[in-house]
């Protein structure tokens, strides 16, 4: 059987190692073969069957560095037909537009990215809420204001309420609110992962949350949009 090729996005960057170590653990629980290769050639994303897109850093920075890279014009080809994961800021890059530095983003979904404004605001402890987020947290399944989980496929077997991985200042807010799969408590509610048709994100790393990140990978890998 020939492997399925998920291609990372190399376009200078983002976790690319450990995005890409983190899917090669998830592919090997897997009856079907996966080969996953980090990538900065255009015609390897055209081929590929699945594309991650990681993302770290400075919104301006990221979009920058993808326009440079050539890679833009075989990314959105490979959008709109494949199964496609973005991740922190590669997730924000999936929206039209972001307060930070005032870029435009992909329009691949619509919505903007939102600067967490939480000054004065506190936890329940007390103590001082502050930004970036950075740390644990937990991932509600469905979109903000949801009164019960709404299971998209990605969630397959992960518990609702699952901790994940963060590391923003940032966070989306999509047009739809349908398109928000999974939010967040961090001052607030927010949204914590994005879907629509065959493109999926998320604002935390699943490479840094154990168990139930490489579930969230496994899921992409068998994820028929």
């Amino acid at each position: 059987m020939k492997p399925q090729t998920v291609a990372v996005v190399d376009y200078g960057m983002g976790n690319l190692r450990s995005v890409a170590q983190a899917l090669r653990a998830a592919a090997r629980t897997l009856e079907a073969p996966f080969e996953v290769v980090v990538t900065d050639s255009a015609q390897v994303l055209r081929e590929a069957d699945r594309l991650v897109l990681p993302g770290q850093g400075a919104m301006p920075d990221c979009m920058a560095e993808l326009e440079r890279s050539g890679l833009l014009p075989a990314l959105q080809h490979a959008a709109a037909h494949k199964p496609l994961f973005g991740v922190c800021v590669g997730m924000q890059m999936l929206l039209d537009h972001s307060e930070e530095g005032d870029t435009p983003c992909l329009g691949l979904i619509p919505g903007q990215v939102r600067r967490f404004r939480l000054d004065g605001q506190k936890h329940p402890d007390g103590s001082r809420i502050k930004v970036p987020q950075m740390g644990w947290n937990q991932v509600w399944q469905g979109p903000v204001g949801a009164a019960q989980p709404h299971p998209h496929p990605l969630w397959h077997g992960i518990p609702d309420g699952s901790h994940y991985y963060f590391v923003h200042s940032f966070y989306a807010q999509p047009a739809d609110p349908a398109h928000g799969v999974g939010r967040t408590d961090y001052g607030g509610p927010f949204v914590s992962a994005l879907a629509r048709d065959n493109l999926f994100g998320t604002q935390f790393h699943p490479e840094k949350s154990a168990d139930q990140g490489l579930a969230l990978y496994r899921n992409f890998l068998r994820w028929v949009p």
